[in-house]
């Protein structure tokens, strides 16, 4: 089945150029040029992948992403961006941005990055599929409930991002394993190239400060010094 892509940008001259060698390559393409028009399109039309420009006419791409996941609609995101600000991509990424890239950008760079977004949520999609009848996991006081994309803590229902969840997912699954920044970024982010590892760093920063009684001394993440981290059970004394 043909994919769908949204294309958000003001700009007349990268719109063209993204449109026209997506469409190359099979993919169908629509455009918008403003926030709130975007919003009501994803309302709509089910994309398998959105190109949003954060600064954007009306609502920016940041309050777009903001609505997206508040009408709890899973399309994957691909941010851009004119600033090189780390506050900008970490903020995306946090608010469920499946990647960044910065203005201005090659054509070739941005095709791969389409590809590996959209194969890492077709992969996501296939899994919750097979996955229909997983059974709840448990370690220690943390519950996490992988077909319905929650987790809880004591009981208690955990406000996560879409990446938090998926990154404390993949650490549950490797529980007890030595994982290094570079195959977390890999394996969440699908990072086909050198990716920036303190996006890591701050998703597990985050995801401890919610999990955690004391953040000093984690007893589920694990800093493994010089390598990168470990999903403990805290309920074990050799963890």
């Amino acid at each position: 089945m043909q994919k769908r892509i949204l294309v958000v940008d003001d700009e007349p001259s990268i719109v063209t150029l993204v449109k026209f060698n997506l469409e190359k390559l099979g993919y169908s393409v629509e455009v918008a040029s403003d926030g709130g028009q975007a919003v009501e399109l994803c309302m709509k039309v089910p994309y398998d992948l959105m190109i949003l420009d954060i600064m954007l006419p009306g609502l920016d791409g940041i309050e777009v992403l903001k609505e997206l996941r508040k009408n709890q609609m899973e399309i994957p995101v691909i941010l851009l961006t004119a600033k090189d600000e780390e506050f900008d991509k970490v903020l995306g990424l946090e608010l469920g941005a499946d990647d960044y890239m910065t203005k201005p950008f090659s054509t070739r760079e941005l095709i791969a990055r389409v590809k590996a977004v959209l194969r890492r949520y077709q992969s996501r999609l296939s899994e919750k599929v097979q996955d229909e009848d997983l059974k709840n996991i448990q370690i220690g006081d943390l519950q996490i409930e992988e077909e319905k994309f929650e987790a809880r803590l004591k009981g208690e229902l955990l406000e996560l991002t879409p990446k938090e969840f998926e990154l404390l997912l993949y650490l549950v699954r490797h529980q007890g394993k030595v994982l290094t920044r570079d195959q977390l970024l890999n394996a969440v982010w699908n990072y086909d190239f050198v990716g920036d590892s303190r996006i890591v760093d701050v998703h597990v920063s985050h995801l401890r400060e919610k999990i955690e009684e004391d953040t000093r001394q984690p007893k589920y993440i694990k800093t493994i010094r010089g390598i990168g981290y470990k999903f403990g059970d805290p309920s074990n004394e050799k963890n």
